[in-house]
């Protein structure tokens, strides 16, 4: 039978305590889902939550004090931290390695700072398991602590609830499960608690057990009763509640102060780059794509502003970085059309916007950068715009997960209305865009009219150019004053930069919500195979234009290439009319990296106190840190000590010293294993005595080979030097082979080998000799070395 754990402590009672705190903490340490974008913290919590409760349950039953606690939960730290927090450092995922325990020793104060600077969802192979792991045994050993060894169980609530603030500093701010965990743990911690004092009456005001046994029992049930009832009138309270309500504003977390927030305007516009695809890169071989079906479209962005210089990209209004998120699964959960799996492999192109389909789903980087990309990588679903800010290169894999829809017929469009988005308006438009714009529309009755009357104004009335060489000219841009040549020319000449911009402008004008867009489609030879090699001549841009119930339908206002002007010197009309209001210049190159500045939506003091409470955090994980490396300074002293002694004598300044040297380590490591040499014995005595007391055959050939280098005539060679050594390695390493891990450690700590050969224990020794012979020259002393009498001489 099981003793308890202390004479007050019955075994009932100590498998309640262990249980209900490893249930409270695993539920807490659940909010991390989030972080991890799935369950792959998991064994690292629980592996860590069951070893705190262990350590509590030991030292609770030794009664042991707090630095014993504390230098247990270290030593638990790092013999388990490696198999449950860093595998990967270890060998078959269980031995710890050098890189293991200096991982673990690091990972104490950084893994924070890591876990806060990296985007989630965040690996599990890069150290981040090291946070749920810590969190778990340490909070378990404190809440277990507490309640096995005090009355009130309720101060084990303390660590618990430090857990959870921990898990939602740290985390997302997106909550795991609020729902679900905040009825388990009021659950558990109700029925904890009533059962404490169920089994623990003397606590109570009244003594129940001087009550009569029935009466007892019928209290005790009520009791309980009426816990369950609590319980399930608050948590049904409670999902009622938040079905009806939603939070105005997602938690604020470590992590939105640490890492600035993307910003997508610190990007310049893919639009901009369009004229050098098809003038630099017309033949090259940009991307390719396998799975493209025939009639879609690889989408690089979608821009919806326009501020008379560039058509640009947003993220759902000014200042706001919401409609970016990071990658996750599932981003195209109510999309209809055909499941596509789009394959791309990155050429010659290079940039940070990912050519992407409509309705990303889920896109999987792969090869040697696919983490790196992963991190840096945001989508826009409302756009389907996806961003790499580490920016792709040659040789870059990925596979997107996609719904392509079926391109609607104008008969399906009929009635369709457009769909309640906002259309923007410029703040600098060309003075004859909207009668342009109203002309054309102006005989069109239902929407799909009004937006096909734009499509063939433009692409009837115009004329195609890239303005390359043998081309007529045709100026790259889609700024106000490039606009405005375009629609006050002779002829409207320009490619799909002018003419989607023109459109999207006209659009606008009237009224009607549309967006550019650029990417790549082959052409009609190339479509419908398995692989399509975007080249520069394959961009394009087009406008979209929303309706209600269908969603964004792709309109093409550009002309036919092969539309060409009549007049091969064609230019602006002489006397344009004047622009009212100049554009703005041009915007400054983005940055990689913007500083981090105070957020003019929060106040300051906010962010300085979530900084204050982050250093906090960091001063008492540096102290944790110090403390452990106080404790193993006497370790790493000894290492070090060992290993600059072997450095001397193997880099000595003559061969002979170096082979004495060889030797000399041979017999240090000797004396560590246990080995006991005598003092000023010859080198053949000595190998006798290793050779049978930590069993190394070959020490006898390696002392006679050392005598007759060292003794011998002439100096032994730099090979045979290295030769020798070899040799005193491999006697070393069978030596250690021979005995058991525990014994190597033992060796690897022994100061044995370091009490001889330091000026201070020769100094010692020769005091000691002094004093001997000072006690036989005194009077009254016996000297054994001779004749105490005459008469004993006699």
């Amino acid at each position: 039978m099981t003793a308890p754990v202390t004479p007050a402590l019955p075994v009932r009672r100590l498998v309640l305590d262990l249980v209900s705190v490893g249930v409270l903490l695993l539920v807490a340490l659940v909010g991390f889902w989030p972080t991890f974008a799935g369950p792959s913290f998991l064994i690292a919590a629980i592996g860590g939550v069951l070893l705190g409760l262990g350590v509590a349950a030991v030292c609770a039953w030794r009664r042991w004090g707090i630095l014993i606690v504390s230098g247990l939960t270290i030593v638990v730290y790092f013999v388990f931290g490696g198999a449950l927090a860093l595998p990967h450092t270890t060998i078959a995922g269980v031995v710890p390695t050098w890189d293991t325990l200096s991982g673990l020793a690091l990972g104490a104060i950084t893994s924070w700072k890591q876990l806060l600077t990296t985007v989630a969802p965040v690996s599990a192979h890069d150290g981040h398991l090291l946070v749920p792991f810590l969190v778990g045994l340490v909070c378990a050993v404190t809440a277990a602590s507490l309640a096995l060894r005090l009355q009130r169980a309720v101060w084990a609530l303390i660590p618990v609830v430090g857990a959870i603030v921990l898990v939602i500093a740290l985390g997302v701010p997106q909550p795991a499960f609020p729902i679900v965990q905040g009825i388990v743990m009021a659950a558990v911690a109700v029925v904890w608690l009533s059962l404490r004092a169920w089994w623990a009456p003397q606590a109570s005001a009244v003594d129940v057990a001087e009550a009569d046994p029935s009466r007892t029992r019928q209290m005790r049930t009520r009791r309980l009763i009426s816990g369950v009832a609590v319980i399930a009138v608050a948590a049904g309270a409670g999902i009622g509640i938040s079905a009806v309500t939603e939070p105005s504003q997602p938690r604020h977390v470590f992590r939105d102060a640490i890492i600035p927030p993307f910003d997508i305007r610190d990007y310049a516009s893919p639009l901009q780059s369009f004229r050098k695809n098809v003038r630099d890169q017309k033949t090259e071989t940009l991307f390719a794509v396998e799975g493209l079906p025939k009639g879609a479209r690889v989408r690089i962005g979608a821009m919806d502003h326009w501020d008379g210089m560039v058509y640009n990209v947003t993220d759902g209004g000014p200042g706001s970085s919401s409609a970016f998120t990071p990658l996750r699964s599932d981003m195209a959960p109510e999309a209809q059309g055909v499941p596509t799996t789009l394959r791309f492999t990155i050429d010659q192109y290079a940039g940070v916007w990912v050519p992407g389909a409509p309705a990303i789903d889920e896109i999987t980087y792969t090869g040697s950068r696919g983490e790196q990309l992963r991190r840096s990588s945001y989508v826009n679903t409302t756009t389907d715009t996806a961003v790499a800010t580490a920016g792709l290169e040659k040789g870059d894999t990925y596979t997107i997960e996609a719904i392509v829809p079926v391109t609607p017929t104008d008969a399906e469009l009929k009635d369709a209305a457009f769909a309640n988005v906002k259309p923007h308006t410029p703040a600098y438009a060309p003075e004859d865009l909207a009668k342009i714009a109203a002309d054309a529309v102006a005989d069109a009755e239902t929407p799909i009219e009004q937006v096909r009357a734009l499509e063939v104004h433009f692409s009837k009335e115009g004329f195609f150019s890239h303005g390359l060489e043998g081309e007529v000219l045709s100026r790259a841009g889609h700024t106000a004053e490039r606009i405005s040549t375009l629609l006050g020319g002779d002829q409207l000449v320009g490619d799909d930069e002018q003419y989607a911009v023109a459109m999207a402008l006209a659009a606008g004008e009237v009224g009607i919500p549309a967006r550019v867009v650029m990417g790549y489609y082959p052409g009609d030879d190339r479509a419908g195979k398995d692989v399509f090699e975007a080249t520069g001549d394959d961009v394009h841009a087009w406008v979209e234009v929303p309706f209600e119930g269908i969603g964004w339908v792709a309109f093409d206002p550009t002309p036919p290439e092969d539309q060409v002007p009549r007049n091969q010197n064609t230019k602006p009309r002489v006397d344009p009319k004047p622009q009212v209001l100049q554009p703005p210049p041009p915007p400054q190159e983005p940055v990689d990296l913007p500083p981090t500045v105070p957020d003019e939506r929060e106040p300051q003091d906010e962010k300085n106190n979530i900084l204050g409470i982050l250093g906090m955090i960091l001063a008492i994980a540096g102290l944790s840190l110090g403390a452990l490396l106080l404790l193993l300074s006497p370790f790493i002293v000894i290492g070090a000590w060992k290993a600059a002694r072997r450095r001397a004598r193997r880099t000595a300044g003559t061969p002979t010293d170096r082979i004495s040297g060889g030797w000399d380590e041979l017999t240090d490591r000797a004396i560590d294993h246990g080995a006991r040499l005598t003092p000023g014995a010859t080198r053949g005595e000595e190998a006798a005595v290793v050779a049978s007391a930590v069993t190394v055959p070959a020490a006898t050939a390696l002392a006679d080979r050392a005598d007759r280098q060292v003794f011998g005539p002439g100096e032994p060679t730099a090979e045979e030097v290295d030769l020798f050594w070899r040799e005193v390695d491999e006697a070393v390493g069978g030596m250690r082979a021979g005995v058991g891990f525990w014994a190597q450690v033992k060796a690897r700590l022994s100061i044995r080998s370091l009490a001889g050969g330091t000026r201070l224990v020769e100094r010692v020794q020769d005091l000691r000799a002094a004093a001997a012979a000072r006690m036989r020259r005194e009077p009254g002393n016996i000297d054994t070395n001779r004749p105490s009498s005459e008469s004993e001489t006699r």
